[in-house]
């Protein structure tokens, strides 16, 4: 069991700091829109920079173990990560236009789908280009 837990612990880790970076996304969002009594578009922009913020900090220490050599440095990172995150933000919203919108599917599942596939492309982008380990 030990052998697979350390053979598969970034993955596991950045599954359970996603799920966290979930909850952030969520409670800062009820927050803001309910007991703040923001809109919904306000609310969901706190939210994410919230989120994003979260997870670049939990990826960066304990999932990808990627400590940076000065300020240059950690400003590229940050830019790196920020950037990939608002990319995979602009293919969800694709997503859900195309099959929410246009197609008329269920909103909740496309939105399922949309973050399973939004999932992956920001665990790759992380693992290839932002905390790539350097040589």
């Amino acid at each position: 069991m030990k052998t697979l837990i350390d053979k598969y612990k970034e993955i596991i880790l950045y599954l359970i700091f996603g799920g966290l970076t979930f909850l952030v996304s969520m409670v800062s969002f009820q927050v803001c829109n309910s007991l703040l009594e923001m809109n919904e578009h306000l609310s969901n922009v706190i939210s994410w920079i919230l989120a994003v913020t979260f997870a670049y900090e939990t990826n960066r220490i304990w999932v990808f173990e990627a400590p940076t050599k000065g300020f240059k440095e950690r400003i590229r990172q940050i830019l790196s990560f920020y950037g990939g995150r608002v990319a995979t933000l602009i293919i969800e919203e694709v997503i859900i236009l195309i099959f929410i919108t246009w197609l008329g599917f269920p909103g909740l599942w496309v939105k399922g789908m949309a973050q399973i596939v939004v999932i992956v492309l920001n665990y790759v982008i992380s693992k290839l280009w932002v905390f790539k380990k350097q040589e």
